[in-house]
């Protein structure tokens, strides 16, 4: 696994990519709209899967040629019954760990991310109205992940929630989950609905990083605070004056952070995707298991990645369903 090229992991544009997301799984537990067609995905067969120590072999080669965080993620990550040996393998590794997950399961898992030093956990909850909640998750769940938030919170973590906003829909809550955060020390993602195979998206039902700051500097006037982002960040960060926690926005369609991405993804069946938005993909897995070398694969992956979401580098392509039904569905990507 030496590193044999120092520029393997830095694309065409000079993007040096230093983050790997890891879906490890295509389940879920919930069955978000915007995340899974109505009728659900055709699972792929177990064997195409990783493995768990598929997952930590590709990781280290990432890890050798430069990657310094891993994020897991699904479907939702800790319905795999391995969850805990993937991680605590992984946790091994000289990187920063990151988990997003619906916060169904994590209750169990609390000692189990103390243990292998993790201090931030992201959850994903887009709404705080019961019945909203109950609508886009197509499940009963909400009080067991709002009593997980309140768990990881009051243990120490910094909790980030993820809010996918949908116009009509959780957009009236905005300022609710902004309120959140003036006595905990949460961070609220607020995050552009995209496109993607089945979700139903259209420009209508996109609310945008500027009306979300209209609203939030209309009702918190003179009270908005810009932070400095970090290198890479996907997302805007702000603060309202004399609250504990922040909010960001992260608007992948209207403003996108292509020219500093870092990121690439690996899916649960093992293939890479240089950006979010590609249809083009990337086996790992099968190289790997033929004992052959996936460097070559890696270094074509980087050397592939367009500029700009995955070539959608103008309105009108943004708004082709032909070009969101090359790509897979949210669940089947990995968030």
């Amino acid at each position: 696994m030496k590193n044999t090229d120092q520029n393997i992991l830095t694309d065409t544009f000079g993007r040096t990519h230093t983050y790997l997301r890891v879906s490890l799984t295509e389940r879920c537990n919930l069955r978000c709209t915007y995340c899974m067609p109505a009728n659900g995905i055709p699972l792929s067969p177990k064997e195409s899967l990783m493995t768990a120590d598929e997952i930590f072999t590709i990781s280290q080669e990432f890890v050798a040629l430069g990657v310094t965080k891993i994020r897991l993620t699904g479907g939702e990550p800790m319905v795999r019954k391995d969850f805990p040996q993937i991680l605590e393998k992984l946790a091994s590794l000289p990187i920063e760990i990151g988990i997003t997950t619906n916060g169904i399961l994590a209750d169990r898992y609390l000692l189990l991310l103390q243990k292998n030093n993790i201090k931030t956990i992201t959850i994903s909850i887009d709404s705080m109205q019961q019945d909203k909640f109950e609508q886009i998750t197509r499940r009963d769940e909400f009080k067991r992940v709002w009593k997980t938030i309140q768990l990881y919170q009051d243990n120490g973590f910094l909790v980030k929630l993820n809010i996918v906003l949908i116009k009509g829909f959780n957009d009236n809550e905005i300022i609710n989950f902004i309120q959140l955060t003036q006595h905990r020390n949460l961070t609220i993602r607020f995050i552009e609905f995209m496109p993607f195979d089945g979700n139903q998206w259209n420009m209508d039902k996109l609310v945008t990083q500027q009306e979300i700051l209209d609203k939030v500097n209309y009702t918190f006037p003179l009270q908005v605070k810009r932070m400095k982002d970090a290198p890479h960040d996907t997302s805007r960060n702000y603060k309202i004056e004399g609250f504990s926690g922040s909010f960001s926005i992260i608007s992948s369609v209207t403003n996108p952070f292509c020219d500093t991405c870092n990121r690439i993804r690996l899916t649960a069946d093992g293939k890479l995707k240089n950006c979010l938005f590609s249809g083009h993909e990337f086996s790992l897995l099968k190289p790997l298991r033929e004992s052959q070398s996936i460097q070559t694969v890696i270094k074509k992956a980087l050397q592939s990645k367009f500029a700009t979401r995955g070539g959608m580098d103008t309105p009108e392509k943004i708004q082709n369903p032909n070009l969101h039904s090359r790509n897979r569905s949210m669940i089947a990507i990995g968030g």
